[in-house]
């Protein structure tokens, strides 16, 4: 019989421990993403995932938003996260800090993200776009290539906090597994 762990059975760490632990070397920008309960949701992501930190640009809402803390449920506590009025700003800054920045988007040239080749030492930023517009002009030029998740339906995009969950994942298991 299947039976549900308890919290105790998780083992998993409290907020100080998390605080502490070395974290991947992922680093989600959202470049004007409108609904603050995304923006939750990805904050939830980027702490299950243990990832290194949260730049949010432009329109994108800034805890402590009440949507964003309804979804969030707790995590602005133990993701890092920075709020930028540009998101240029914020590719120059992770690019002088030596990361690679890829946009996640249905663009030309790109690269389905199950083929991308993530390299161990290598610091990463994926930058996620508006729930309409998609990453901008702007940050997209400033990127070092465009990374797509395959979709086989009729809909032309994946809702911007689930391809951010799906996006981070690819980008752990590789980081950790190969």
């Amino acid at each position: 019989m299947i039976k549900k762990l308890s919290m105790e059975d998780l083992e998993r760490p409290d907020k100080d421990a998390f605080l502490k632990t070395e974290k991947f070397p992922v680093t989600l920008v959202l470049d004007n993403v409108r609904s603050a309960l995304n923006v939750g949701s990805i904050f939830r992501t980027a702490d299950a995932l243990a990832l290194e930190q949260l730049f949010l640009c432009g329109i994108t809402a800034t805890p402590p938003h009440r949507e964003i803390l309804k979804t969030a449920l707790g995590s602005t506590e133990t993701v890092l996260w920075t709020h930028y009025s540009d998101t240029a700003a914020a590719i120059n800054t992770l690019r002088d800090a030596g990361y690679r920045i890829y946009a996640l988007e249905q663009a030309t040239h790109r690269v389905w993200l199950q083929e991308f080749r993530f390299q161990s030492g290598e610091r990463y930023a994926l930058i996620l776009g508006n729930e309409v517009e998609g990453v901008g002009e702007a940050a997209l030029a400033l990127c070092d290539g465009a990374l797509e998740i395959p979709q086989f339906g009729t809909k032309h995009s994946l809702n911007v906090a689930v391809a951010a969950g799906i996006a981070a994942w690819e980008i752990v298991r590789r980081l950790r597994w190969g």
